[in-house]
């Protein structure tokens, strides 16, 4: 008999049969209904078999005159977009155990003498692709609670740039409009937590510190993205008339004499910075390609190790830093898809099980190369690999590997956080626009910003996804970064500017911003610089 919290009901009368149903109600002054007599019991074949039973399943009581009780069932259900299983779950349905307990006074349930006691259910999942384990857990059923209705919540999109849980979204420093709170259901009894083997024994959960207001955090592995991002152009990509103009104008490369200054590239190897959990160390090895070391991670930023990517020249300055010379490598972010960002010989140096933080949509190409442990994060989303918080930013840019995935994956940039609250920011590739002062006012503080200078020119073609210098230097200031470090140029020629010129413009733009010389971090190809604690 099913109760309500809080209420009591009489005792049935001598001799109530519990399995009786009650009458219905009758209205007022109606007649009461006849009374039927009881049903004989049905028939029994003598001599019938005992119906089949589960291996190891508890029979079911039984009471005289009853009908033979079918066996427990069994059945299989295939979960493909589990966020713990894509592999068929098998189990055997259990005696459903009362829904609520029962009220004070109401009566014990029925019970037939020489019945076994009941046990808890106990079941099993395998989550073979889950965030903590890869091996089954098991955890016992605990009771139903008593059903309540369903809690109002906010809808959640979470392919929209902003849209946050309920749970985490609190209001924004730069005003956007936040979640509002929504009053929750009271949660229900859970079994005692079981132990599991970390998927990701170098992860860890985000701590509390620095906080980041309106900020969610813990993306899901293997979730489900939209065909396309396109929806997240900050300007519409180039169509017939400007491929026209392109093509007839054809200014992809230097003249000449743009292509004389290759030999002055500044080019200056030095062994990489010691450092240590309160150390914040970059090295440039060119383009952005970037050795982060911080909070004693080795952070590797869009690693191409490559001479040669596809469809440009080979590098006109070598590698800043060996191969062989790098310490093991504790993580690695990568900003879009391009060849000049994403190269899939560097990769294939790597570990398999290097943890690997990229674009949302990106993913599965990471999984086609055997990498395991891959985070997809969506922008304003952040993941923290022991103790530094990596938190992926929106960026003006766009994504195109093949001629059939234009922009099937996200593009960003990414703030990483110590334990002691100094803050970088990595840009990737990215046009001029509002998403840098946004950025600053989410993530205040923040110490280093690497910015691109380079791949601009002609404007026209380019404005809408690379920085010219001067661009990059009101990016740095839109940003409130402290220090900024040019980087995307002297590495490969890519558009029609001449190979020196993004350096000399920078450095004329610092100046005349008035900031600090000692601020602008220009430097050469495999140098390295500490920050100061």
């Amino acid at each position: 008999m099913r109760t309500q919290p809080g209420r009591s009901h009489p005792a049935p009368p001598p001799g109530h049969d519990p399995r009786t149903p009650p009458a219905p109600p009758t209205a007022p002054g109606a007649p009461a209904p006849a009374p039927v007599p009881d049903a004989p019991a049905p028939p029994t074949a003598p001599d019938a078999p005992a119906p089949p039973t589960a291996p190891d399943a508890v029979a079911p009581p039984t009471v005289p005159g009853d009908p033979p009780t079918a066996p427990a069932a069994r059945f299989t259900a295939a979960v493909p977009d589990s966020p713990l299983s894509r592999t068929p779950v098998t189990a055997v349905a259990a005696p459903i155990a009362p829904a609520t307990p029962p009220a004070p006074g109401d009566p014990a349930p029925p019970t037939v003498p020489g019945d076994p006691p009941t046990a808890p259910a106990r079941f099993e999942v395998a989550a073979p692709d889950g965030p903590l384990s890869r091996t089954p857990a098991a955890a016992t059923a605990a009771p139903i609670a008593p059903a309540t209705p369903p809690a109002p919540t906010t809808p959640v999109n979470p392919f929209v740039a902003f849209t946050v849980p309920t749970a985490l979204a609190t209001p924004t420093a730069s005003g956007a409009p936040a979640v509002a709170d929504v009053p929750t259901a009271p949660p229900l009894p859970v079994a005692p937590p079981v132990p599991v083997a970390p998927l990701l024994p170098t992860v860890t959960p985000l701590a509390p510190a620095p906080p980041l207001p309106g900020t969610p955090v813990g993306p899901t592995p293997r979730r489900i993205w939209p065909r396309s991002f396109a929806d997240r152009l900050t300007a519409p990509l180039p169509g017939l008339r400007a491929l026209a103009r392109f093509a007839r104008e054809g200014a992809v490369r230097p003249r000449p004499e743009g292509l004389r200054d290759i030999p002055l590239l500044p080019f200056a190897p030095g062994p990489l910075p010691r450092a240590d959990a309160g150390t914040v160390a970059v090295t440039w090895a060119g383009h952005a390609s970037w050795v982060v070391r911080i909070g004693g991670l080795t952070v590797l930023t869009d690693p191409v190790w490559s001479r040669r990517i596809l469809g440009t020249p080979a590098r006109v300055t070598p590698v800043g830093v060996a191969w062989d010379a790098l310490p093991p490598v504790d993580a690695v972010v990568i900003s879009h898809n391009h060849y000049d960002h994403l190269d899939a010989a560097t990769l294939r140096r790597l570990p398999r099980h290097t943890p690997v933080l990229v674009p949302a949509g990106l993913g599965r190409w990471f999984r086609a190369r055997r990498f395991t442990r891959v985070s997809e994060l969506d922008w304003w989303e952040a993941t923290a690999i022991g103790g530094v918080r990596f938190d992926f930013v929106p960026a003006h840019h766009w994504s195109k590997r093949t001629l059939f995935d234009t922009c099937r994956s996200l593009w960003g940039g990414w703030v990483l956080t110590d334990a002691a609250g100094r803050r970088l920011y990595f840009a990737g590739d990215t046009g001029y626009g509002h998403w840098f002062s946004r950025i600053g006012r989410r993530y205040p503080g923040i110490d280093l910003a690497l910015l691109p200078i380079g791949a601009y020119d002609p404007r026209w073609w380019l404005r809408d996804v690379h920085c010219d210098p001067e661009e990059a230097v009101r990016a740095a200031q839109d940003l409130g970064a402290r220090r900024m470090a040019p980087m995307h140029w002297a590495t490969f020629v890519l558009s029609a500017e001449p190979v020196l010129e993004p350096l000399t413009r920078v450095r004329a733009a610092w100046r005349r911003a008035g900031l600090a010389r000692e601020n602008l971090w220009d430097l050469p190809v495999g140098a390295s610089r500490v920050l100061a604690g």
